[in-house]
C-alpha cells in the first residue's frame, strides 16, 4: 500500500517527466524535419504514452483511495451519529472562535 508521500513523490517525478518531454519536443520541432529529428519525435512519442499510461493509473488509484475514504466516511457517521454531529459541533465551534479572534485584531 503506498502512503501519500509515496503518491506525491510519484505525481512530481511524472510531471517531471512531461515538463522534460515537453522541452524536447519544443527543441526537436525547432529544428527543420529530417530522419534524426523524426526517430527523434517517436521516441518522444513513445515516451509521452508511457507517461500518459502512468498518470492514468494514478488517478484511477488515487480515485478509488477517495471513494473507499469516502465510504469509510459515510459508514462511520451513519454507525454514530451522535458522535459525528458532537464532534462536527466542535469544530465549528473552534473555527468560529479562531475566526472571532482573527477579525478583532
Amino acid at each position: 500500500m503506498s502512503t501519500s508521500h509515496d503518491i506525491s513523490q510519484t505525481v512530481a517525478e511524472l510531471m517531471n517527466e512531461i515538463r522534460t518531454l515537453a522541452a524536447e519536443a519544443e527543441k526537436a520541432l525547432g529544428h527543420s524535419v529530417t530522419e534524426h529529428s523524426e526517430e527523434a519525435l517517436d521516441a518522444l512519442r513513445a515516451r509521452l504514452e508511457a507517461a500518459q499510461e502512468r498518470l492514468a493509473s494514478l488517478y484511477e488509484g488515487a480515485k478509488e483511495k477517495v471513494a473507499a475514504g469516502a465510504k469509510r466516511a459515510d459508514r462511520t457517521v451513519r454507525d454514530h451519529p451522535y458522535e459525528a454531529l458532537a464532534i462536527t459541533l466542535g469544530v465549528g465551534v473552534l473555527v468560529g472562535v479562531l475566526l472571532g479572534r482573527r477579525t478583532k485584531e
